[in-house]
């Protein structure tokens, strides 16, 4: 069937070549179209809850980019940052990069320092995530209990959730450039740190 508009012979392309699962399976075997083959299951590594992954990547390229993912999120989730230093290059960039912030590898350490400084027990879900081409789309949920100080602020244990949404640029074996957005209006609200 030939299309008359290239956006949409292109966009139905591309949607018969991604592939899905949701809530990977426990089960012991996983058919070879699954995208849930890719997830590294290695203990203490964030999974994600649903994932999408271009068709049209090989399996070894789909397979690095998933772990990334899991790698970056668990850093978000831990604080640790050997699992940050496996998943971003040293050139790394942050295109979004938030008043204050450093540019580089050195970004990411001082947002999660200061966040976990009112927020200890941080955890980060990865709700969504979706592999194409050389982009990993995320949609992460962040929770704990603000029980430390932000902006002056002292907590009373009150629960903390919030959603974002990442872009990640994976070069040759590292991510090396993002884009982010965070509902800081809700995070806000529930640190009490509105006006």
């Amino acid at each position: 069937m030939r299309y008359k508009t290239p956006l949409i012979a292109c966009s139905i392309a591309a949607a018969t070549l991604l592939t899905s699962v949701a809530a990977a399976p426990a089960a012991h075997h996983v058919r070879k179209d699954d995208p849930a083959r890719l997830i590294d299951r290695t203990p203490g590594l964030v999974r994600p809850l649903s994932l999408t992954v271009d068709g049209s990547l090989g399996e070894r390229r789909a397979r690095q980019e998933v772990r990334l993912a899991q790698l970056l999120y668990t850093f978000w989730g831990t604080g640790r940052t050997q699992y940050l230093d496996a998943a971003i290059s040293a050139d790394f960039k942050d295109n979004t990069l938030p008043a204050g912030r450093p540019q580089g590898p050195a970004g990411p350490v001082f947002a999660s320092k200061n966040f976990r400084a009112a927020v200890p027990d941080l955890s980060c879900e990865l709700s969504d995530l979706l592999v194409t081409g050389d982009k990993i789309t995320a949609r992460i949920v962040l929770r704990g209990h603000f029980t430390g100080t932000f902006g002056g602020v002292q907590g009373k244990g009150q629960k903390v959730e919030f959603n974002a949404i990442d872009i990640q640029h994976v070069g040759k074996d590292k991510i090396i450039e993002d884009w982010h957005i965070e509902d800081n209006q809700t995070l806000l609200a529930q640190l009490g740190a509105t006006r």
